[in-house]
């Protein structure tokens, strides 16, 4: 960025909803794109909140966060800002049965919700991580922000660890399908400078 130049957005960008048969062919175009899926969780008051989120990234290494998006009216949001803590698990390719319970609104709410689900405390949030997962992360809540239907919260990643080797979880075109075998240590990886 050159010098001078703001990297802060003052003004949001006019919105522009569309009709029903344009919010279908959005869906359509960014159902495309693959993407991890994760049960991102908060505990709010001892009790365990939960839901399926698809849109997770890494946001920053310096500092480390990351940032999720969840549906305005979503049970978790509430907790997590709340709490201002939340846990993120990256779901395995064979935990498609667990990211259909945690996206499903009739679930049980609470601890009833992860009956039969290993998981343990997260270290710093205490929010349940999914044994299960390939990878989860341990965060504060650092900011967050409106996004049309949805809200993005940004956590600043407390603790994070690799739980398996295991291949992840994707979800493209509506459909869930089994992520590539990880890497070898011998095949060479993409670095970023």
């Amino acid at each position: 960025m050159r010098s001078g130049a703001s990297n802060t957005v003052t003004e949001p960008a006019a919105s522009r909803s569309g009709s029903e048969a344009e919010r279908r062919r959005f869906r359509r175009a960014a159902g495309r794109f693959p993407t991890g899926v994760t049960v991102v969780t908060a505990l709010a008051g001892g009790v365990p909140h939960g839901t399926t989120v698809n849109a997770f990234a890494t946001a920053s290494v310096d500092p480390l966060m990351i940032l999720v998006t969840l549906g305005n009216g979503s049970r978790l949001l509430g907790q997590a800002l709340h709490s201002r803590r939340f846990a993120v698990t990256v779901l395995a390719a064979h935990q498609e049965a667990d990211a259909r319970w945690f996206a499903d609104p009739g679930r049980p709410a609470g601890a009833a919700g992860f009956a039969g689900r290993p998981y343990r405390p997260a270290a710093y949030a205490g929010s349940p991580v999914l044994t299960e997962g390939v990878a989860a992360f341990d965060c504060a809540l650092a900011g967050a922000f409106p996004a049309g239907d949805h809200t993005v919260l940004v956590g600043r990643a407390e603790e994070f660890e690799v739980l398996s080797a295991a291949p992840p979880l994707l979800f493209t075109d509506s459909r869930f399908h089994p992520g590539p075998r990880p890497a070898s240590d011998t095949q060479p990886r993409i670095t970023t400078p």
